[in-house]
């Protein structure tokens, strides 16, 4: 019984690499039926084409422009349909430690075909990788959320985000201009990005640079006694005893 086609996605900022993947592909069409269904020169490109090509298998190159491969991965986790991946690298030697400790698979260039054969079979097999060895194998902070919906996903600057807030499984990613629901843990946000937000309260973090100053609030019992004033967003938050002595430094920094 002849084997299912495998539907593949190749992105890489380079057009040789591209072109060198699917020669591959071609040599190993015989005794490996692939299908090319799509390509993108940058990581943007790849998280905007690939979920509508329903492809199974993604190529892709660690280092690209406008977003690293890592990242592309942890964006294309929550489609329905996650393709497996297949990273590629020339040099990155921390990536290749990482992805062995995470057991991502990686090639290395100049990609050989056998190889590659073998990467293609055990992503088959294996599927998309699980967001936590994703997340594990990243070593910079992501520079977009994402928000998955239809099989299609919106990247929100993570510098636009006013603050997270969680509400039961979700939590609420909160702009200027806009709010969504994503399904991330606000522990590990505050982790990811603790740079850039600050907790105000158990259920909430805030970016430092929309901190615009603190209104007093009603007082009783165990009730925050400040809430913090943001820049851009009507929502006044408030600010819990536990956190008060960290929060208020942020208007004397600023």
């Amino acid at each position: 019984m002849p084997e299912a086609t495998l539907r593949v996605f190749i992105a890489d900022d380079e057009a040789p690499a591209r072109e060198r993947l699917k020669e591959l592909l071609g040599d190993l069409a015989s005794a490996l039926p692939t299908e090319v269904v799509g390509e993108a020169q940058n990581g943007l490109e790849a998280v905007e084409r690939l979920p509508q090509t329903r492809a199974q298998v993604l190529l892709l190159d660690i280092e690209m422009p406008g977003m690293r491969g890592l990242e592309v991965a942890r964006h294309l986790s929550g489609l329905e349909l996650a393709p497996a991946v297949i990273f590629v690298t020339a040099h990155d030697r921390y990536a290749v430690e990482a992805f062995e400790l995470n057991a991502l698979d990686y090639l290395m260039k100049p990609v050989r075909a056998s190889r590659l054969a073998a990467a293609l079979g055990k992503a088959r097999d294996a599927g998309p990788p699980a967001r936590e060895q994703l997340a594990k194998a990243s070593a910079q902070a992501r520079e977009y959320l994402s928000v998955t919906e239809r099989n299609r996903i919106h990247l929100v600057p993570v510098r636009d985000v006013v603050y997270l807030r969680a509400e039961l499984k979700y939590v609420t990613l909160r702009t200027r201009a806009a709010e969504h629901l994503i399904e991330e843990s606000l522990v590990a946000l505050e982790r990811e990005f603790a740079e850039r937000f600050v907790r105000v309260h158990r259920n909430c973090l805030v970016a430092r640079s929309a901190v615009r100053g603190f209104e007093r609030a009603a007082e009783g019992g165990d009730e925050p006694h400040w809430n913090v004033v943001l820049e851009g967003v009507p929502e006044r938050l408030p600010v819990s005893r536990r956190q008060w002595a960290e929060v208020r430094l942020l208007a004397k920094d600023g």
